[in-house]
C-alpha cells in the first residue's frame, strides 16, 4: 500500500520562460502607436529579447537572491580607514549590468529613445524593483546636466553608455557611469527650500565645499550624484562626484542604510558631506529650477514601475487562476474570480496606456506636448502610484494563502508597491503641484483639455466626467482643499480618454462604466456583470 501523502496537484506552474514584453497586449500596442514605423522592427527585437530574459528562470533566481540578502554597509577597512562602502550580492550586479545594457539609461540620444526605453522599464522593473533606482537616477540626471553644457559633454556619453563598470575610480577612467540623488534632509522632506547644507565658493568660481547632512541619499555607490547646498546666493544644484580626478575619494560619509519596508536589494543611505567637494551646475540661487526636470522624469518612472508592479501582479493573479481548479472548474472561469482579475487588468492596461503616452509628449518635444506633461506627469504620478498598493493586495489574495507566502513572489511585490506614490514626492506634494500648473500655466491647461476632446463624442460616461471635471476647474477658489480630488479626476479622465481612443471596445466600456460612470464598486470585482468581462481578461492573459 502506498502511504505517501505528497504527491502535488492543483497547482499551477512557474510563470517562467516567457517573452514579458510581447505577452503584453496593452504595452506593445502602446510602442506601436506612439513609435515612428521606420523604427519598429528593431524596438520589437530589443524589447522581446529583453522580455525574454525577465520572463527567464535565471533571472527570476537572481531577483530572488538580491532581493534576500540587502546590501551591506562597510564604513571602515580593517585598518580604520573611512572606506564608505555598500556590499551588494552579485545578483544585483548582474540584473543592474543588464538593465543598462538594455539602454534603459540611454534614452535622450536615441530616436524614439523615450518610448522604448519606458517600455524597457517596464518591463524590467517586473523582475526585481529595486535596481530601478539607479537606472532611474542616471536616465534622469542628463537633462539637469545639460544647463551646463561643459558638464553635459563631459558626463552625458558616460550616463547613456550601455556598460556598466561597479568599481569605484575616476570617472574619466571609465565606459560608462551611474548618478543618484542627495537632496532631502530631516529638517524639511520635500520641502527642499528648507535645506541647511552649506556650499562654500573654492576660488575657481565653479566648484565648491559642502558641508551637511542628506537623509535621504539614492544609489550611493554610483559614480555622481546631483544635490541641492545652500550657496551665497541660496539654493543651488551641485554635481558630486564619488571620487576625485587624482583618484582620491571625495569625503562622503555613508552614516547608516536605511532599513526600509520594501525595496530590499536597493541600498538608500544618510550621508554626511564634510568638505565634499562638488561643481555648481546652472547658476547659484537656481537649484530648485535646474533639478526640476530631473525630477519630472523620476516622477515619470515612479508612474511607469508601478504599472509595472501591477503588470506582474495581474499576470501571476491570472496565471493561478487558469491552472488552480475550486468548486467544480477553473478558477478563471467562476464568474466572481474573473470579475476581479477583469478590474485588476483594467487598471494595469489604463496605468500602461497612461505612462506610455507620457513618454511619447517627452520623445516629441514640441510646446504643447511639454504642457501637456506639466499637468499629466504629476497627476499620473500621484494617482497611478497610489493604484498599485490596492492592485497588488487583490492581487495576492487570488491566490488565497499561496499569495501570503514569500515563495510565491507576491509578498515581494505587496512591500514594493507603496514606494513610488511615497518617494519623489508623496501625494500631497503631486496634487499641489498640480494646482500650480492651473493657476500659472494655462497652456498646460489647454495641452490637457485638447488630449481629452480628441475622445469626446466616444462614450457618453466619458463625455459626462468632462463636463464634471470642467466644472470643478471652474471654480479654484480655496481649491487646496480638494486638490486631491482635482487630481484623481484629471488622471481619471485622462485615462478613460486614452482607453476609449485606443483600446479594445470592451476595455474602454468596462473602464467608463466603472471609474467614470456610477457602475463601479469600492472594491476590485465589483464590475457590470453585463460587461464582456472574458474578454477583458483574455487580453492581459501572460501568453504570448
Amino acid at each position: 500500500m502506498d502511504g505517501t501523502t505528497h504527491t502535488v496537484t492543483n497547482q499551477p506552474p512557474p510563470l517562467v520562460g516567457y517573452d514579458v514584453y510581447t505577452a503584453d497586449r496593452a504595452l506593445t500596442s502602446a510602442v506601436e502607436r506612439h513609435l515612428d514605423p521606420a523604427l519598429l522592427d528593431e524596438a520589437r527585437g530589443d524589447l522581446s529579447a529583453l522580455g525574454r530574459s525577465a520572463g527567464s528562470a535565471q533571472l527570476q533566481q537572481w531577483a530572488v537572491e538580491a532581493n534576500e540578502n540587502p546590501p551591506r554597509l562597510r564604513t571602515h577597512d580593517r585598518y580604520g580607514n573611512r572606506v564608505d562602502e555598500v556590499e551588494f550580492h552579485p545578483a544585483w550586479h548582474r540584473l543592474l549590468g543588464k538593465g543598462v545594457a538594455a539602454g534603459l539609461t540611454a534614452a535622450w540620444n536615441r530616436p524614439g529613445g523615450q518610448v522604448r526605453r519606458a517600455a524597457g522599464f517596464l518591463v524590467w522593473t517586473q523582475v526585481e524593483a529595486g535596481n530601478g533606482c539607479p537606472l532611474s537616477m542616471t536616465h534622469a540626471a542628463v537633462p539637469a546636466l545639460r544647463t551646463d553644457p561643459d558638464l553635459a559633454a563631459e558626463w552625458e556619453p558616460r550616463l547613456t553608455s550601455m556598460i556598466y563598470e561597479r568599481e569605484l575610480r575616476p570617472a574619466r577612467q571609465k565606459a560608462g557611469a551611474l548618478f543618484g540623488m542627495a537632496m532631502t534632509e530631516k529638517q524639511g522632506g520635500s520641502d527642499v527650500r528648507a535645506n541647511t547644507t552649506a556650499a562654500r565658493p573654492l576660488p575657481d568660481g565653479e566648484s565648491y565645499e559642502l558641508t551637511g547632512h542628506k537623509w535621504f541619499c539614492s544609489a550611493p555607490m554610483s559614480d555622481g550624484f546631483l544635490a541641492l547646498a545652500r550657496a551665497p546666493g541660496g539654493l543651488t544644484c551641485f554635481l558630486v562626484p564619488r571620487v576625485l580626478e587624482d583618484g582620491t575619494r571625495n569625503p562622503f560619509h555613508l552614516q547608516r542604510l536605511k532599513d526600509k519596508l520594501g525595496n530590499r536589494s536597493n541600498a538608500s543611505a544618510e550621508v554626511e558631506f564634510a568638505g565634499t567637494w562638488a561643481r555648481r551646475v546652472g547658476e547659484e540661487g537656481r537649484g530648485v529650477r535646474t533639478i526640476i526636470e530631473m525630477v519630472a522624469a523620476t516622477r515619470l518612472d515612479c508612474v511607469l514601475g508601478s504599472a509595472g508592479l501591477m503588470r506582474q501582479a495581474v499576470v501571476q493573479a491570472i496565471h493561478h487562476c487558469d491552472h488552480r481548479e475550486a468548486f467544480g472548474g477553473r478558477l478563471v472561469d467562476k464568474p466572481l474570480m474573473r470579475n476581479v482579475l477583469a478590474d485588476l487588468a483594467l487598471e494595469s492596461e489604463a496605468a500602461t496606456t497612461l505612462a506610455l503616452r507620457l513618454a511619447a509628449a517627452y520623445d516629441d518635444g514640441g510646446e504643447q506636448e511639454k504642457a501637456l506633461l506639466r499637468i499629466a506627469v504629476p497627476a499620473a504620478k500621484y494617482w497611478v502610484t497610489k493604484r498599485c498598493a490596492p492592485v497588488t493586495v487583490e492581487a495576492a489574495e487570488c491566490l488565497g494563502g499561496n499569495g501570503y507566502v514569500e515563495e510565491s513572489g507576491m509578498p515581494r511585490l505587496v512591500r514594493e508597491s507603496p514606494l513610488n506614490s511615497i518617494w519623489e514626492g508623496a501625494g500631497n506634494v503631486q496634487a499641489l503641484d498640480v494646482l500650480r500648473a492651473l493657476r500659472r500655466e494655462p497652456d498646460a491647461l489647454d495641452a490637457y483639455l485638447q488630449e481629452i476632446g480628441r475622445a469626446r463624442g466616444a462614450d457618453h460616461r466619458l463625455d459626462a466626467a468632462i463636463k464634471d471635471l470642467l466644472t470643478e476647474l471652474a471654480d479654484l477658489e480655496g481649491v487646496e482643499g480638494r486638490a486631491r480630488r482635482v487630481t484623481e479626476r484629471l488622471a481619471r479622465v485622462l485615462q478613460g480618454a486614452l482607453l476609449v481612443r485606443f483600446a479594445p471596445p470592451e476595455v474602454a466600456d468596462a473602464f467608463c462604466a466603472s471609474r467614470l460612470g456610477e457602475d463601479g464598486g469600492a472594491t476590485f470585482g465589483t464590475l457590470p456583470s453585463t460587461l464582456n468581462l472574458g474578454a477583458v481578461v483574455d487580453r492581459s492573459r501572460p501568453q504570448a
